[in-house]
């Protein structure tokens, strides 16, 4: 509804660019975009965009309007539809692709996997391979934070989740979990020509997939022949014994549901998460202050200053820049009745932004985490809703144990002449575009 009262009946709207070029500049500068079409056309904006993305696109940011989309009956709107592009990744049973009854179903067979119980199973092993990476590190040498943690993080999603602790498995999966990840935007064009399929990127893109795929049916074959899998800890454990007795209703896991899962968790769980952890280290190396009292809680074993330095890094560097639902009715969204078929966006990018929800919106505040000024439908890196990211406390967990070893150990400055980091686009996230590079040194090195 508009300020006046009245209720729009039209797109609201947007850049008048033909569609290629606004294409083009969503899949490769999507914040400047979105920055742009949102000081010219206000808080709510329509991109027009060509396959494989949504043809209409409607951007909302502010918070009562991102609490409608996310109370909304997910049968109005439905966030599989609308992130069909990663279809080509994470196949058609991804808990991120389904909608409804399919949905439900997988979401109750994985969330045992993500409740508190489970997270603190997991801690002692990610606490063991984060200091087996960072013992790695030469104090005074220069490393770039995105690689590091990308490693790190890899380590993690294929011990915690996967189960993979055979070394020459591992070997094997690793490279190509990292080519699907680098993967550029430009080759999400591709997949609506089938015959693009069978050349150049695409067919390296197929035959990569192919390899994964069979490391990990082989994986799941070997597991399901193992007779103790309560014994074992791993998430993939966890999901082959799932829909065993917990709910009649619920079957257990197919094969090919299994393959599309650990697909799932691998993008939604790997890269994001590295991302934010390269963002965490770059800005405390540009804040020295704020790394002396990160340094201190982890020192002091105060994990929820951590938690709030990791929090502070996705918001001030968007990790997953919106999540999008599609309409299945003619339904009306923030006061405009949009037509079936539209994609409406709530744009992370635009809500961490919002002066009015966050003070001080470009500083690096941890603190604003601690004392309550972040309200509720403003800070949205899992999403929200039926739909929020399951792996939300896993993440948070795992970039929070990360932080401990490396502050306890050494101090983070930037390299010499090095200014403030810029974003790029790689899959489905943004990254630093430099790799955050960062100095380290031992902390018994520092002076204080």
């Amino acid at each position: 509804m508009r300020r006046d009262g009245t209720v729009s009946t039209a797109y609201p709207p947007g850049p008048p660019l033909p569609r290629s070029v606004q294409t083009v500049l969503y899949a490769q500068w999507r914040g400047a975009l979105l920055r742009t079409a949102a000081r010219r056309y206000g808080e709510v904006f329509t991109l027009h965009l060509v396959p494989p993305y949504a043809e209409s696109v409607v951007v909302f940011s502010r918070p009562e309007h991102i609490r409608e989309i996310f109370a909304a009956d997910p049968a109005d709107l439905h966030a599989g539809e609308g992130n069909r592009l990663l279809v080509h990744i994470m196949g058609e049973h991804s808990l991120l692709l389904t909608d409804e009854d399919a949905h439900a179903r997988a979401r109750r067979l994985l969330m045992p996997a993500f409740v508190g119980s489970s997270l603190r199973g997991y801690r002692t092993l990610v606490d063991a391979i984060a200091k087996t990476h960072v013992d790695r590190w030469a104090s005074g040498a220069t490393m770039h934070t995105l690689d590091r943690m990308n490693e790190l993080t890899l380590d993690v999603i294929m011990q915690v989740v996967f189960g993979v602790t055979d070394e020459r498995r591992r070997d094997a999966l690793a490279p190509r979990l990292r080519r699907i990840v680098n993967i550029n935007p430009i080759m999400f064009f591709g997949w609506k020509y089938p015959r693009l399929q069978r050349r150049g990127p695409w067919k390296r893109f197929r035959d990569n997939q192919n390899a994964i795929d069979e490391l990990l049916y082989d994986e799941i074959a070997a597991r399901r022949a193992q007779p103790d899998l309560d014994g074992h800890a791993d998430v993939l454990s966890r999901l082959l014994s799932a829909g065993s007795g917990e709910n009649p209703a619920d079957a257990p896991l197919s094969d090919a549901e299994l393959r599309d899962q650990l697909m799932t968790l691998l993008l939604a769980g790997h890269e994001t998460t590295a991302s934010a952890l390269s963002w965490a280290c770059h800005e405390l190396a540009a804040n020295p202050a704020i790394q002396d009292r990160a340094q201190l809680a982890a020192h002091e074993g105060d994990e929820k200053y951590l938690e709030a330095v990791l929090k502070e890094a996705m918001r001030r560097h968007t990790v997953i820049a919106a999540t999008g639902r599609k309409l299945t009715r003619d339904r009306t969204i923030g006061g405009y009745e949009l037509p079936k078929g539209t994609v409406v966006s709530t744009s992370i990018l635009l809500a961490h932004s919002r002066t009015e929800a966050f003070p001080d919106v470009l500083a690096f505040r941890p603190e604003r985490f601690l004392d309550g000024e972040v309200a509720a439908n403003t800070w949205l890196p899992f999403g929200g809703g039926v739909r929020r990211c399951i792996g939300a406390g896993f993440s948070l967990m795992e970039g929070t144990a990360v932080l401990r070893e490396i502050l306890t150990r050494y101090r983070l400055s930037l390299p010499a002449g090095a200014g403030a980091e810029k974003t790029r686009i790689r899959n489905i996230t943004h990254v630093p575009a430099h790799g955050a590079p960062v100095v380290v040194t031992a902390d018994n090195a520092v002076p204080r």
